[in-house]
């Protein structure tokens, strides 16, 4: 059976529960739900879930090592598993994209995402494909504070459609490969109901 690596960026406890910068843990607490399944196996220096799916073994991951070192979780898991990086799946949020859009891209920098930074860090490149969930950039005030604050209310649901929108992407990605869910999804925005 193929495995993947759905690795969910974030960081633990209930203080970072809601703040942009886990949106990565909130795409994998989505799935979680919809399937039934609950994400609390401790291993790889995270929380773990195992999602079948039309002959995969999706490996749900959530680093609880703290965003910037999210790749000392990622790593031991792809070994655990003998997987390549063609099979690993990052989620994370991403400041340059708007909030209510998410978009897949294959392989690139980091972009100064500190999540990504420690993964390539581990992995010694960043081939990987990212599922990016926007959270926006601040017009004004630190970019650190924008990150690690809450989603008003109001941005919590164009959040949740952005959340179902990118489960839909991930599922045709899987399903029939990332170029054609990046050419059907990623031009798509949530903001609307």
């Amino acid at each position: 059976m193929d495995t993947i690596i759905i690795a969910g960026l974030g960081n633990p406890g209930p203080k970072y529960q809601w703040t942009r910068h886990n949106a990565g843990f909130l795409f994998l607490d989505r799935i979680a739900r919809l399937e039934g399944l609950s994400i609390v196996r401790k291993q790889f220096g995270g929380l773990t879930a195992e999602w079948e799916r039309k002959g995969k073994r999706l490996v749900l991951l959530k680093p609880q090592t703290f965003m910037n070192l999210s790749g000392r979780s990622v790593m031991p898991a792809l070994q655990f598993y003998k997987l390549k990086t063609d099979q690993l799946i990052v989620v994370h949020d991403e400041i340059d994209l708007p909030l209510g859009t998410a978009r897949l891209k294959q392989g690139g920098g980091h972009g100064g995402q500190n999540g990504l930074r420690s993964i390539m860090e581990q992995l010694g490149k960043g081939d990987f494909l990212r599922l990016r969930l926007g959270i926006g950039r601040p017009v004004y005030g630190e970019v650190t504070d924008h990150v690690l604050g809450n989603f008003a209310p109001s941005d919590m649901d164009i959040f949740a459609r952005v959340l179902d929108g990118a489960l839909d992407m991930l599922e045709l990605a899987l399903d029939e490969g990332a170029p054609k869910a990046m050419s059907l999804y990623n031009n798509r925005n949530y903001l609307e109901g």
